[in-house]
């Protein structure tokens, strides 16, 4: 790992923890397009998969390492000197996380790791990758991500919302620069198949029924990948949201029973709509973020769902789903 630091003068030196996930893997890809990046990919594949990471170049390497491990972090971290943190890694997705509520805390030492490290490196800035979850059942509409109180209980929102702690503490205390990203539903090609959209569309692709918990009347806001990835790269390069947090999501919403027929509709699809009893917690009735900062950012409209939709289907990568 040092030979490869060393052979080359890159302007910035960049960590992706999680870099085998769905989102982190795009944000690697699209951050290594950049000569002047060097990107490191570092993931211990437990939730990721090694075909979502693009394709390794003189200046994007993976590794395999659980950064929630002090001494594989720690190797990583030291032998290449990041200016850059983008803290991906962790435990996802609601029938995951539920079933697993102590792995989902496992990952507190994650950023705990990434925080001590990364003070005593000389990282410039960490991006820290948290939820819409940290919202809970929301007292308010749309969620503002400086107004909205935090109110879930779920361990995986709790451990996002003590990261942000994690974070802010560090800032007070030693300097250390930090960006919050608050995550709402991100969907597109490469990501797994336990996903809303993606568990639809292999569904309705295969005229297998479609199932939804309670009568699909929550809603939620879905966010093409593309999107995502742009605005968040911008506010990297920028320096935008310094020591703050934004939001990155869609802001229209959508009934879940209503994307189950969109998928249908747009697939042709002969599926038929399940529906199961209610999740026993997790399933919050609504999702609508405040993403004007975000919309303000990119500076255009963002992709439909309907486009976004159709864009996945163009491009066929379901089969590297885990």
């Amino acid at each position: 790992m040092k030979t490869l630091a060393s052979r080359h003068s890159f302007k910035r030196k960049i960590l992706v923890t999680g870099g085998a996930g769905f989102i982190a893997s795009a944000l690697a890809e699209k951050l290594a397009n950049d000569p002047d990046n060097l990107v490191i990919i570092m993931d211990n594949l437990s939730t990721g998969a090694y075909g979502k990471i693009p394709q390794q170049t003189d200046n994007l390497r993976f590794v395999k390492g659980d950064v929630n491990d002090y001494k594989e972090i720690l190797e990583v971290m030291i032998s290449f000197q990041f200016h850059y943190v983008f803290h991906y890694a962790a435990m996802v997705g609601v029938q995951r996380t539920q079933e697993h509520p102590v792995g989902v805390l496992r990952d507190i030492r994650g950023i705990e790791n990434i925080c001590r490290i990364s003070k005593n490196t000389g990282v410039r800035r960490i991006f820290f990758a948290s939820s819409s979850e940290v919202y809970g059942e929301p007292v308010e509409f749309p969620q503002n991500a400086h107004t909205t109180p935090l109110n879930s209980r779920l361990p995986y929102a709790i451990v996002k919302n003590l990261g942000e702690a994690y974070l802010r503490s560090y800032h007070k205390e030693y300097n250390l620069d930090f960006t919050i990203f608050r995550f709402f539903n991100t969907y597109g090609p490469k990501q797994s198949k336990d996903f809303v959209i993606s568990k639809f569309l292999m569904a309705a692709l295969k005229n297998e029924d479609i199932t939804i918990y309670g009568d699909g009347s929550q809603t939620r806001t879905f966010c093409y990948i593309d999107d995502n990835i742009e605005a968040t790269v911008a506010i990297a390069y920028r320096d935008l949201f310094i020591n703050d947090v934004v939001n990155i999501g869609n802001s229209i919403e959508t009934p879940i029973i209503e994307l189950a027929k969109q998928i249908i509709k747009i697939t042709g699809s002969n599926s038929k709509i399940i529906n199961l009893p209610p999740l026993d917690d997790g399933d919050m009735t609504r999702r609508l973020p405040d993403n004007k900062e975000m919309v303000s950012v990119l500076d255009r409209p963002l992709i439909s769902l309907e486009k976004g939709i159709n864009l996945i289907l163009e491009k066929g990568l379901f089969e590297i789903n885990k």
